[in-house]
């Protein structure tokens, strides 16, 4: 047994229902969430007669005739199927009936396990004309401009482009992890892969544009549908997938910066929407997507909307959060290794019963809510997803940075991080575990182009092990525990690139 295969969080699953029925995913059943000491806080999800309601739906069994199944009783409920994936059991449906949740379970009968309304506001960018509704596309009170707030990242004032001065001795966080020494063995290689599950990537960036494989870049934001347009997956109100794209992989070009692994390609996953929210039928193609495609990484510097944690026990969110973790679970199956951030709100994810969840829903009026331990923020909490906290230049622990033993795999580095953006083609800083989250992809697709042979689980398993084991520091918020070897601030250690590469 690995050592990260022992690890606590990776053994929960999530319930299908509210009565906790087991879901199937290719016939095997998840474990049973364990059972918590209160009840999270209701979020009752309204959904008027007349207003478009997006909803996820979880076969019991994930093969194409269940799926099927559930399709054939999305109809009969008044819905339309915006998309399926049969090699999930997940299938995406659009309804303007209130009684669309009732009148499916019905219809589904033995054929669906779960079924949860993945937002608590309206489908803003409408039912995909493909998808044939009888409402017809588009949607009411549709406001530009009217983004969530940011989920924590700080952003720096920001430099223009450099065509002649090369930035890399700026480059601190890459001395930190030790990726400078990484590159005398390798910069990486054009066979792999990685999938940057976020904002887009600006196309034409001088210190992005040659590794972005156009090919394998997806905007998954038409309500969770895959948009293969040419310039579906570019960015458009954030330049956060931007920043992110140059930590992992801004080539060695002479301009600008070099990111961890400056020879990898990178696919543009679009997962967030012009007004900043990452919904679950947008995770789940993009996590789709990136198996089917055969990606070898994927970094995911983000929580999925509208909660920042995701309750087992509550009905409409148990169902979202089966349905992004099968689709985590199945990529993975096809070779594909995650990374994620902890998150940016200063909490001990190892005991959710010490803090409230403020700030969700954040698509409509945020409750105070009381969580659990089967309440989870996805996709950094999900089984074999590796979760990253952040450091300082110091390499203290940054004051915002999630924690939590048995939760945290590694940390890297994430204060005042120097990488691409949009305006101007140039260069900023920002500051957040987003920003942790692409060292650590970048130190996973180096291991991959010298070890191709590992599995994902292989890959975890030698990134954790190759840590440099840092001991507890002082931070803000909840304090550290643990040993030098294994804490609730850094996990295993702080990320190394030149022992991913040996």
């Amino acid at each position: 047994m690995t050592r990260f295969s022992s690890r606590r969080r990776t053994t929960f699953a999530v319930a299908a229902t509210a009565t906790a029925a087991v879901a199937l995913l290719g016939g095997v059943p998840a474990v049973a969430s364990a059972s918590t000491t209160e009840t999270s806080t209701p979020v009752v999800i309204a959904a008027p007669d007349g207003t478009t309601m997006s909803y996820i739906l979880n076969t019991k069994v994930a093969n194409p005739g269940q799926t099927r199944l559930v399709e054939k009783a999305v109809a009969q409920a008044g819905g339309v199927v915006v998309q399926s994936w049969p090699q999930i059991g997940v299938v995406v449906a659009h309804s303007q009936r209130a009684a669309f949740r009732d009148d499916v379970r019905a219809a589904g009968g033995n054929a669906l396990a779960s079924v949860g309304a993945t937002r608590t506001a309206e489908v803003l960018e409408g039912t995909p004309a493909a998808a044939q509704a009888p409402w017809g596309p588009g949607a009411s009170d549709y406001k530009k401009g009217a983004n969530k707030p940011t989920n924590g990242d700080v952003e720096a004032p920001t430099t223009p482009a450099e065509t002649t001065d090369v930035r890399e001795g700026e480059q601190w966080d890459m001395k930190m992890i030790k990726a400078d020494q990484a590159h005398a063995v390798t910069d990486g290689s054009r066979n792999v892969l990685v999938g940057v599950l976020d904002s887009g990537i600006d196309p034409d960036h001088p210190d992005l544009q040659p590794n972005i494989d156009v090919a394998s870049s997806v905007n998954c934001t038409d309500a969770g549908r895959p948009d293969t347009s040419a310039t579906g997956w570019n960015p458009t109100t954030s330049d956060h997938g931007t920043h992110v794209a140059g930590t992992i992989a801004a080539p060695r070009n002479g301009v600008g910066i070099v990111g961890v692994a400056p020879n990898v390609r990178m696919a543009a996953v679009k997962v967030v929407s012009d007004e900043g929210f990452i919904y679950p039928e947008y995770a789940v193609c993009g996590f789709v997507w990136a198996g089917e495609k055969h990606m070898d990484v994927t970094n995911n510097s983000y929580y999925v909307d509208p909660f920042e944690f995701w309750c087992g026990d509550q009905p409409d969110q148990a169902a979202a959060k089966e349905a992004v973790g099968r689709a985590v679970a199945w990529s993975t199956k096809q070779g594909v290794v995650h990374a994620a951030a902890a998150g940016n709100s200063a909490y001990d994810l190892s005991d959710k019963t010490k803090f409230k969840d403020p700030g969700s829903p954040n698509d409509t009026t945020p409750v105070l809510r009381t969580i659990n331990n089967d309440c989870h923020d996805i996709p950094a909490e999900l089984p074999g997803v590796v979760t990253v906290s952040s450091a300082t230049r110091t390499g203290a622990l940054s004051s915002f940075s999630n924690r939590g033993l048995g939760v945290v795999d590694v940390a890297a580095p994430g204060s005042s991080i120097l990488s691409t953006i949009v305006r101007n083609n140039g260069y900023g800083t920002k500051s957040g575990t987003s920003m942790a989250s692409p060292h650590v992809a970048g130190v996973l697709a180096l291991m991959k182009s010298v070890h191709p042979e590992l599995t994902p689980e292989q890959m975890v398993a030698k990134l954790r092990a190759d840590a440099t084991d840092t001991a507890c520091s002082v931070a803000s918020g909840p304090a550290c525990v643990g040993s030098p070897e294994d804490n609730s601030y850094y996990g295993e250690g702080m990320v190394d690139a030149l022992k991913a590469v040996s």
